[in-house]
């Protein structure tokens, strides 16, 4: 593959590369202002500077994203090791069964962040000490609390995850395995839900997720009407109810609406 073919390949991937760096008329007339030899020398330093200009912010970028997310495995994972050990918590045979696989999915999340952190050469963050009961101090002796919390965890970890997706767009490999754990998040979610009796879906700001004000947090702007610029149910206008046009799309959560509601356990 010659030098002309490289960039290509590069631009493809990255269609504003040049941006980051130079204009592409500017790359290509000073590779030829250069002898053959000269230039083929070159290009292994030139290719290094492309990545470190063009992907070096972004490879930061992506390390804080999985350590971020690494941070959230960390506190399901623990949650639920905790209740299945809490004496007398989770005495249903159907429910024990559904949270011990949910905690395992959780600790091969954990898992996997950290080994994708490691392979891009970035240090795993050290797992945190949680303080579930800081502000629902019977978390672990009362069972419908700990389906409450168990709730906002898991609706919490499908809008942190599409909340941080923009930052993984250029890098197919993290943003894929991403996706992977997010959809998993969301039929955890789902399944809590319906333990307590809910809809397998959040309508709206809470209306539905009957969950006490210390944890309302984790439903903020999800009586968002607008997607893309359009009001789902004034524009669209086919007969969309508030509830309908809130329950079909999830709201992302920002990085600092996230760690607020961490904050709560730690």
């Amino acid at each position: 593959m010659n030098i002309f073919n490289i960039i290509e390949e590069i631009e493809k991937a990255d269609p504003e590369v040049y941006s980051r760096m130079d204009s592409r008329r500017h790359a290509f007339k000073s590779l030829g202002s250069i002898g053959k030899k000269t230039a083929l020398a070159a290009i292994p330093f030139a290719l290094g500077s492309v990545f470190q200009k063009a992907y070096g912010q972004s490879n930061s970028m992506v390390l804080e994203v999985l350590n971020f997310a690494l941070k959230l495995e960390y506190l399901e994972r623990n949650f639920y090791t905790q209740a299945l050990a809490a004496s007398g918590l989770i005495t249903d045979g159907t429910a024990r069964a559904a949270i011990e696989k949910i905690q395992m999915h959780e600790a091969a999340h954990v898992d996997l962040l950290i080994a994708t952190i490691q392979s891009l050469n970035g240090t795993p963050i050290s797992e945190p000490t949680f303080n579930f009961g800081k502000n629902f101090p019977d978390w672990n002796t009362n069972y419908q609390t700990f389906l409450t919390l168990a709730q906002a965890f898991e609706d919490t970890g499908v809008r942190a995850y599409k909340g941080q997706a923009p930052n993984l767009i250029n890098n197919d490999t993290v943003l894929t395995a991403a996706l992977q754990i997010h959809s998993v998040e969301a039929r955890h979610a789902a399944h809590i839900r319906r333990m307590r009796g809910n809809l397998g879906w959040i309508v709206g700001a809470g209306d539905n997720s009957n969950v006490p004000a210390g944890a309302q947090p984790v439903y903020a702007g999800e009586d968002n009407l607008m997607q893309g610029g359009i009001n789902d149910v004034s524009t669209v206008g086919d007969g969309y109810s508030t509830a309908i046009a809130t329950g079909a799309f999830d709201e992302p959560l920002t990085k600092e609406q996230v760690a607020q509601i961490v904050s709560l356990f730690e």
